[in-house]
């Protein structure tokens, strides 16, 4: 037998499959979706690759044919429709059938598994004493000591026991021997987000509009696969869209099926999870870039292994390797976050249909300013169109205040706060309110520019313009410096021009840290919090703030684009 293994490169040239002999021994270990080793090239270096197909027949000498050398751990592997998948991504969006595998396949390495070692004890709490007043008797100070923590705590930690209580692990395996205990193994998940109590949860009550909705999209969906469509949801912002999506759910995992729900920022993971946990607890399961390799790794293990039934995450959750998937929500599906970057540069959109005419799932997209591309969509009658007009809960809409600034200069307002947002926030800390400033900029400002002859200081990679950015703990000219956001270059503040000369040169436009330091000048009394690329740096730094904004613990939260989606 012969299989057919797209090998571990990413080069056009190489883009092809490779024809390798299957050895006797890993004949019942070779299927399409394995992950192996095979020898490569002129010089047979080892090299991973998957296997694509297999057959009887061999397209070369068989003479030329390598064999390949191993198959590495099977719960890497992926099923053949995601191998269809990433050969429809390759075709559709123009790369590599290596770049198209890895993009689909969310962990492609094993990391180790975490385990916890318990120490049981298998005889009666009777029999232990009667060891126990034996090893005092004997004067076996250690085995004294193993046994009287046992029968106090139950069961023990194995290594907790040989470190903490400094128990040799002689003295364990004796026991083990004479049938006093039994050491067992389990598998402990690293769990990426922190529990939540559940007791108080109330499931709400959807109100007509929302019913009607939630009612028509159940009933089409109950229907033969023959039937299937897919949907978009038009709700305006407060209309309680994500009610509406956790009602299909509910007929959905009714049904053992399973649910992917893609979200456009990693910032609205932390709440986002936290209302799915308060419903559906331990079914839900989480894949960003966020997580470290183990966190990653345990997520896709349970997904894979039929432990969690709703994998909610940015794009990349797309490819969560359910194996009976019902649904995909892709909420807020006007976002440009949803166009990854690297190859294949392919729309989360397009995807996410060609994934669910593949296994026979719908789609819901949900939006309050949808794409022209969902719209049109909808409108054509290739999608169905829900419109939702109301706010929940009889919410109505904000009042919207704009401000002329230029009329603000004119009344001697320097400020960057215009007066009748000072008036407000006046207003809403008075109150004991929140307030949230959002700003599409961060740094501390937005440009560097020469007064003498207009010349902007750019990278000299990109050719955009640098940002000014503070030191968290700077307040002068010397702890600031000059960043690309788009490569990470750095340079030093500059204090000329590096064009003519002039000392004439400052910088122009506000960022969320300007902002930060004029709000705290302004309102001292109030605790300010910022929410952006440079503060949500470590790993949880989301949730961290986020859950202190929550919390009541700041009265107002500066922050960039990722602030202003969806949070309640």
């Amino acid at each position: 037998m012969y299989a057919d293994i797209i090998v571990d490169i990413s080069a056009e040239s190489l883009d092809r499959t490779y024809q390798y002999e299957i050895p006797e021994r890993l004949a019942d270990r070779v299927r399409p979706g394995v992950p192996v080793i095979v020898p490569f090239g002129r010089g047979s270096r080892t090299i991973s690759g998957y296997v694509v197909g297999i057959c009887d027949k061999p397209r070369i000498d068989p003479e030329k044919i390598k064999p390949i050398t191993s198959v590495k751990d099977r719960e890497n592997s992926i099923d053949s429709r995601m191998i269809a998948l990433a050969w429809w991504m390759k075709e559709q969006f123009g790369s590599t059938m290596n770049d198209a595998l890895h993009t689909v396949i969310p962990v492609n390495k094993k990391v180790r598994e975490n385990v916890l070692r318990l120490i049981i004890p298998k005889e009666t709490p009777e029999e232990l004493r009667a060891r126990l007043g034996e090893a005092i008797r004997k004067k076996h100070v250690a085995k004294q000591r193993f046994l009287e923590e046992l029968l106090n705590a139950g069961r023990l930690d194995y290594n907790l026991t040989t470190k903490k209580l400094n128990i040799s692990a002689s003295v364990i395996n004796k026991l083990e021997e004479e049938g006093a205990i039994t050491v067992r193994t389990e598998q402990v998940y690293r769990n990426p987000f922190s529990q939540t109590d559940r007791s108080g949860f109330v499931k709400p009550v959807l109100n007509e509009e929302q019913q009607k909705v939630a009612d028509t999209i159940i009933s089409e969906m109950s229907d033969s696969n023959e039937n299937r469509r897919d949907y978009l949801i038009h709700g305006i912002t407060g209309s309680g869209k994500t009610e509406i999506y956790m009602a299909v759910i509910d007929e959905v995992l009714a049904k053992g099926r399973q649910v992917i729900m893609l979200i456009p920022e990693i910032s609205l993971t932390y709440q986002t999870v936290k209302r799915f946990y308060m419903r559906y607890g331990d079914r839900i399961s989480i894949i960003n870039s966020r997580l470290s390799g183990g966190e990653r790794y345990d997520q896709y293990l349970r997904i894979k292994r039929g432990e969690a039934d709703i994998c909610i995450g940015p794009r990349s959750a797309l490819f969560a390797p359910f194996d009976r998937l019902g649904l995909i929500i892709m909420d807020e599906e006007h976002e440009g976050s949803y166009i990854s970057e690297k190859a294949p540069r392919y729309s989360t959109r397009e995807v996410a249909f060609k994934r669910a005419r593949m296994e026979g799932a719908s789609v819901i997209l949900g939006s309050a300013t949808p794409s022209l591309e969902a719209y049109t969509m909808a409108k054509s009658g290739r999608i169905r169109l829900f419109s939702v007009m109301n706010r929940a809960n009889n919410a109505v809409l904000p009042d919207i205040h704009v401000v002329d600034m230029r009329q603000e200069l004119r009344s001697r307002n320097r400020s960057i706060f215009s007066r009748k947002l000072q008036e407000l926030i006046n207003d809403r800390l008075n109150k004991h309110e929140q307030i949230m400033l959002f700003l599409n900029r961060r740094g501390y400002s937005g440009m560097i520019s020469c007064r003498e002859c207009g010349h902007v200081i750019k990278c000299p990679h990109c050719d955009i313009s640098l940002t000014v950015h503070q030191s968290d703990n700077g307040k002068d000219a010397n702890d600031r410096t000059m960043v690309c956001h788009y490569c990470g270059y750095t340079e030093h503040l500059a204090s000329v021009c590096p064009k003519c000369g002039s000392k004439y040169i400052g910088s122009f436009g506000i960022g969320t840290q300007k902002v930060e330091e004029q709000i705290k000048a302004a309102f001292p009394e109030a605790v300010v919090l910022r929410l952006d690329a440079d503060t949500t740096k470590n790993k949880n730094g989301y949730e961290e703030i986020l859950s202190r904004f929550a919390n009541e613990e700041a009265d107002i939260l500066v922050g960039t684009q990722m602030i202003v989606k969806g949070h309640d």
